[in-house]
């Protein structure tokens, strides 16, 4: 509990790069014979993106147990670039070998790096992800989505309504005295129950529930629990390989030895693009997704090209009426929130006078070279009523 925290926060621990090193590599032996191997991280993974612990030297419940205010400069989470042990674990998801990830972090940069929602349990929540309360709609937000508990921290309203039934929308941060999601909990305990191997890193190991289910692995018969944190946990003894390291530090180790490259973090968005054509009526509807098709929100504006307005608040709806020609090209302006310096994109879609058509837009923005690549797949009803799709390379100068 935070209220717990010593005043004087545990020595943090590194070993030497030889140490890491021979470790690293007996995890790499365990890794390539494993058959359900899950990873369980804390806040030491995203401290390298500038955004301080807890229980560490300056970490924000050391901080509050001594009265003492942060000094050091920190990162905002919505502008934090995910760490190598983020893209690292990416990486390993995407290729099958890692196959869960359950994770005690609220900032958002375990999905915002490419963790897939079906793949993790974000078991205290996510700044980013709002609920409602009445249907369980959820909501992805580019902007932080959480309550301002200004008279309790068990009121979770955000102060917005639901798209789809108006009903009162929840932030899913676990504050303390709250129960954990069912659901979520229950898929992080499935995992451990089949998991041949856990790597716990950057966690203290010291909130529960959460953190009692690495110790399901290590007390299971043929269970091997590895842990990487400065600081000692509670179930140090149960490691068949404990390693005091930075985060990074033993995964870059780790994927050097599997040889496999680390990829750069990428910014991926997704956007939907609705056209509606009857009777000369037509509709232009506007909207991001996430991979599951949760409604993203990452768009402050959206301006049509020869049309007076600008939509600075979703629903992004376009309705204008007449005659138009077949494969009209319409011309969208797309202003992003920008916590990456994102640019402006420009984007092109066809009219199709008389029916409907979804496109799907892949927005990929890399934050190094300040650049988009984009790409789209388009759908459209055919007379067997299944989705015909085409892949178009936006990026093409041929096209």
């Amino acid at each position: 509990m935070a209220d717990s925290s010593p005043k004087v926060a545990e020595a943090e621990r590194i070993e030497s790069p030889d140490a890491i090193d021979l470790k690293a590599q007996t995890l790499v032996d365990q890794i390539k014979k494993s058959k359900h191997f899950i990873a369980f991280t804390g806040a030491g993974v995203s401290t390298s993106a500038g955004i301080p612990d807890f229980r560490g030297p300056e970490g924000a419940w050391t901080l509050r147990a001594q009265g003492r205010q942060r000094t050091g400069k920190t990162v905002s989470t919505l502008q934090a670039i995910p760490t190598p042990t983020h893209m690292a674990l990416v990486d390993l998801q995407n290729r099958g070998i890692l196959k869960y990830l359950l994770s005690q972090n609220c900032d958002g940069l375990h999905r915002k790096s490419g963790i897939t929602s079906d793949r993790i349990s974000e078991l205290h929540g996510n700044s980013n992800r709002e609920s409602c309360k009445d249907c369980g709609k959820e909501y992805i937000r580019d902007f932080r989505a959480v309550a301002t508990y200004e008279k309790t921290v068990h009121d979770h309203r955000t102060g917005r309504k639901c798209a789809c039934c108006g009903g009162v929308l929840l932030d899913s941060i676990v504050n303390f005295g709250d129960f954990l999601p069912v659901e979520v909990l229950e898929r992080a305990r499935s995992n451990a129950k089949r998991a041949d191997l856990c790597l716990v890193l950057g966690s203290s190991l010291t909130i529960p529930p959460a953190s009692g289910i690495p110790e399901i692995v290590g007390k299971r018969k043929g269970g091997k629990l590895a842990i990487c944190n400065l600081q000692s946990t509670p179930i140090d003894g149960l490691a068949d390989v404990r390693i005091f390291s930075k985060a990074d530090d033993l995964m870059i180790r780790i994927m050097e030895k599997l040889d496999i490259p680390i990829p750069p973090f990428i910014l991926h968005r997704r956007l939907m693009v609705d056209f509606t054509s009857k009777d000369e009526r037509h509709q232009l509807k506007v909207y991001g997704v996430d991979e599951d098709g949760t409604p993203a929100t990452f768009l402050q504006s959206v301006k049509l090209e020869y049309n007076r307005r600008l939509l600075k608040s979703e629903p992004f709806v376009f309705n204008f009426r007449g005659a138009m020609d077949l494969g009209l090209k319409l011309k969208l302006e797309l202003e992003f929130m920008r916590h990456y310096g994102e640019p402006n994109l420009d984007i092109v879609c066809e009219a199709h006078e008389g029916g409907d058509e979804q496109t799907l837009y892949l927005l990929d923005y890399d934050p190094v070279t300040g650049e988009w690549k984009t790409s789209k797949q388009r759908g459209q009803a055919n007379s067997d009523g299944d989705d015909a799709k085409e892949v178009i390379d936006l990026t093409d100068d041929t096209l």
